[in-house]
């Protein structure tokens, strides 16, 4: 931003919403300079062998329904960068002490045949939102202050999601399986149950799990990263890894500027640059809670009781909805529970280069209080030996990361909060304040991108291209 611009644009932090932003600048006929802290591209679709060599594991997102159904991702050619999706039969499995499995699969009707009493009124629930999909998709995923697309859609989505998760199912459902697999939908959101539009956060998941299936990329999550590196450079773009950016007056000379960070970052970044009052706003910007994050190497697959949880990619470890509620809400008020909702995948299970022969990793997460140090390994594993029995005897090394340690590691994931910030309904509509263009600072040509932005937390990119089309709009 000093003397002649060099750049037409740089952009700070290489994770799918940065890529995602210089990609479309690029794309433009623009110059562009992408910047990243760490010695790979990713962010937060980054791969690793964090426990035995050979074992290939996600640092920190590993299933990736929105990244399949990004409206932008969707125009790239990433195929030809070497990005293959592998869908299991079964997106996603929730177990149960006593009783089969919920199993959510693209079929709506085989979906809902797996929650008893209950098929009825799940598929009225979501029939129709899997029919409107394609229209509803471009709505959800971009800035809610905008005028939608498809009005009807959206508000007969926004009816329900604006329900508290926990009030949708008791009002839908009246058996235990149908309402813990709402429930453990909507504990994406890092939300208490009890929150109004939490709901939100659990239709999006179930209709994409039937419209686009809960898929992973061959390889590991660094294959996303790599394969949008791959296309930037092919439209003339540069990246330089290992550059740790402390202020935005040591960048080379642009016309635009593009954070992929948090408001925390930002601040730091930009100082005296940005107006008192802005300045003011971003510091009031609210972060959710951490995640205790489990990788395991196995000499096994997992021995679940119930085999069909066998052909899930993803399980979710938890129980009834009265659990996992009570789980989030302990964390939420700056508890650990001593029966986290776990949520789980199983990779290898369907992609066996990711591991030597015979041998499976696991990912696994749980929430917990913003910033915390415990170890909560034991009790993760716990909750898997319950409804698996004998799987703590597969275990052949562990890698155990604390919320701190995830902050470490990617300073965005503030107090371990892999969202960008708390998602309820004014931090999603107000994201990271309230403004007509969001992704806007005062500051002439500096731009947030990061999921502190509309639509928010996930691998889709969209923070990152509509932030670099509001840019290229004010540069032209």
């Amino acid at each position: 931003m000093r003397g002649e611009p060099s750049y037409d644009a740089v952009v700070v932090g290489a994770g799918p919403n940065g890529l995602a932003a210089a990609i479309t600048v690029a794309a433009a006929g623009r110059s562009v300079l992408l910047l990243e802290r760490a010695d790979t591209v990713g962010g937060g679709t980054r791969s690793a062998a964090l426990t035995l060599p050979g074992f290939v594991h996600d640092v920190c997102s590993a299933i990736h329904p929105l990244a399949v159904a990004s409206p932008f991702f969707r125009t790239l050619p990433l195929a030809a960068d070497g990005l293959a999706w592998i869908e299991p039969p079964v997106a996603l499995a929730h177990p149960f002490d006593d009783e089969p499995p919920a199993l959510l699969v693209r079929s709506v009707e085989a979906t809902a045949a797996t929650l008893g009493v209950d098929a009825g009124a799940y598929r009225r629930l979501m029939g129709p939102l899997v029919r409107t999909w394609p229209r509803l998709a471009g709505d959800v995923l971009r800035p809610l202050l905008g005028v939608p697309r498809h009005p009807l859609a959206l508000a007969r989505f926004g009816l329900r999601a604006l329900r508290s998760a926990r009030g949708l199912a008791e009002r839908l459902f009246t058996g235990a399986r149908a309402r813990a697999l709402l429930a453990g939908l909507a504990a994406h959101s890092m939300l208490p149950l009890e929150t109004p539009g939490g709901a939100g956060v659990a239709l999006v998941l179930g209709a994409l799990g039937h419209a686009v299936g809960w898929p992973f990329p061959r390889g590991g999550a660094q294959r996303i990263a790599d394969a949008l590196a791959a296309h930037l450079r092919s439209l003339g773009g540069e990246i330089r890894t290992g550059v740790e950016v402390e202020t935005l007056a040591a960048l080379p000379a642009s016309r635009l500027v593009l954070c992929d960070v948090t408001p925390r970052q930002l601040l730091a970044l930009a100082g005296p640059r940005l107006p008192d009052r802005y300045r003011r706003r971003l510091a009031a910007y609210r972060y959710g809670p951490g995640v205790f994050k489990l990788d395991l190497a196995l000499d096994g697959p997992i021995p679940w009781r119930d085999t069909a949880c066998s052909e899930a990619g993803t399980v979710h470890v938890g129980g009834t909805l009265g659990e996992i509620a009570d789980a989030e809400r302990a964390v939420a008020g700056g508890a650990h529970p001593a029966r986290p909702f776990v949520l789980l995948a199983q990779p290898t299970r369907f992609d066996p280069s990711r591991a030597p022969a015979g041998r499976h990793t696991v990912w696994a997460y749980c929430h917990v209080p913003s910033g915390s140090d415990a170890d909560l390994t034991d009790a993760i594993e716990r909750q898997v030996e319950r409804f698996a029995p004998g799987f703590r005897d597969r275990i052949l090394a562990r890698c155990a990361h604390t919320a701190r340690d995830v902050e470490r590691e990617n300073p965005n994931y503030v107090g371990g909060d892999i969202n960008g910030g708390v998602q309820d309904l004014w931090q999603t509509l107000a994201r990271p304040m309230l403004r007509p263009t969001p992704y806007a600072t005062p500051t002439p040509g500096l731009y947030l991108c990061s999921s502190a932005t509309p639509p928010g937390g996930g691998v889709h990119g969209m923070c990152g291209h509509l932030a670099a089309r509001a840019a290229l709009a004010a540069l032209r």
